[in-house]
C-alpha cells in the first residue's frame, strides 16, 4: 500500500514526519522511524532514511505494508495477568487508532483482548499497564483508586527550583469544551483538590532541571498544568507549557516520560498478591 502526499503550504519548511503523522493516521512515531529505516519513503522519488525538511510541492510516497498489519509493541513486562507497554509519543491510549487497538490486534491469535488500566496524555510516553481480563481490570481499577499503585514521571522542565523535594497541594478545574485544566491555590466552586510531590535529580546548566514527578491524585493533564503554575513549565509543551521556550529547545512533544510503576498494595489483591511491592522501571531513558 503506497500514500502519497503533496506538501501544502502550511507544511512548508517542517520536518517530514510532521506531516507524515498528521497526514496517515493508522501510523505512529515508532512506525515512521521504521519506514525511515527501511527506507520506505521517496521524497520526489528519492528514498529517504532521515527525518528532513520539506518544502510546499514536494510529494512525498510512503510505502506502509512494512508497519500495516505487522504492529511492534515494546513490551516492557508480561506475565499471566498483566502486560506493561512502553508508549511512544503521538497516539492515545483509547480510542479508534489507539494503543489499546494495538494491543488487541497483537494478543487476537491468543484469543485476548487486553484493557488499559490507566491512561497518559496522547504525547506523554512511558508505561501503561493493560490487564488480560475483566477480573484483573477491576482489582487494579480499585488499586489505582485506593493509591495503591505509585507511578513515577520524569519532567524536563524550564527553571530549577529552589525546594530539591517539595509535596504540593493546590486546586485543578477542568474546562471539557475548551480541554484545558486550571490551577489555583484556593478551592473555588468545581475545582477539585490536586497532590504533586516532585525530587530534582539534575540541576543543568542550561536553566532546565529534570524531577522525578509523583501525583498523589490523577487529574486530566495533572502534572503539566501543577508544574506550569509553579512557574516550570514543561519542555516541549504546547498546551501548559511556553512556545519561546519550546522552540528554543526544537522539542514537538512534552519532555514527560511515565517511567517507573510500583505496586503498593495494602488490602487484598486476589490473584495479583504476587506483584505486591514490585516495581517495573523503563531503562536507558534519554530526555
Amino acid at each position: 500500500m503506497v500514500e502519497k502526499i503533496i506538501v501544502d503550504k502550511k507544511y512548508n519548511e517542517k520536518k517530514l514526519n510532521k506531516i507524515v503523522l498528521e497526514k496517515i493516521s493508522n501510523i505512529n512515531y515508532n512506525n515512521f522511524c521504521k519506514l525511515l529505516r527501511k527506507k520506505d519513503i521517496k521524497i520526489n522519488g528519492k528514498r529517504t532514511n532521515k527525518d528532513i525538511i520539506v518544502y510546499e510541492n514536494d510529494i512525498i510516497e510512503i510505502y506502509l505494508n512494512s508497519v500495516l498489519n505487522n504492529t511492534s509493541l515494546d513490551i516492557i513486562y508480561e506475565d499471566e495477568n498483566i502486560i506493561v507497554i512502553n508508549k511512544s509519543n503521538n497516539i492515545e491510549v483509547t480510542g479508534e487508532k489507539s494503543l489499546e487497538k494495538q494491543v488487541q490486534k497483537y494478543y487476537e491469535h491468543k484469543n485476548i483482548k487486553p484493557m488499559p488500566c490507566h491512561r497518559l496524555d496522547r504525547n506523554t510516553r512511558g508505561l501503561v499497564i493493560f490487564a488480560k481480563s475483566k477480573n484483573v481490570l477491576e482489582i487494579l481499577t480499585q488499586k489505582f483508586k485506593n493509591h495503591e499503585i505509585e507511578k513515577h514521571y520524569l519532567a524536563l522542565v524550564y527553571g530549577i527550583p529552589k525546594e530539591k523535594e517539595k509535596r504540593i497541594e493546590s486546586y485543578l478545574f477542568k474546562d471539557r469544551k475548551k480541554a484545558h485544566v486550571y490551577i489555583n491555590n484556593r478551592y473555588k466552586k468545581g475545582y477539585q483538590k490536586i497532590i504533586t510531590e516532585y525530587k530534582v535529580l539534575q540541576s543543568r546548566a542550561n536553566n532546565t532541571a529534570l524531577l522525578d514527578v509523583k501525583i498523589e491524585t490523577g487529574r486530566t493533564h495533572q502534572i503539566r498544568a501543577h508544574l506550569a503554575f509553579l512557574g516550570y513549565p514543561i519542555i516541549g509543551d504546547g498546551k501548559y507549557g511556553k512556545n519561546e521556550i519550546n522552540k528554543k529547545f526544537h522539542e514537538k512533544y512534552q519532555s514527560l516520560i511515565s517511567y517507573k510503576i510500583k505496586f503498593n498494595f495494602t488490602t487484598q489483591s486476589g490473584i495479583l498478591d504476587y506483584l505486591k511491592g514490585k516495581e517495573i522501571i523503563l531503562e536507558k531513558i534519554k530526555i
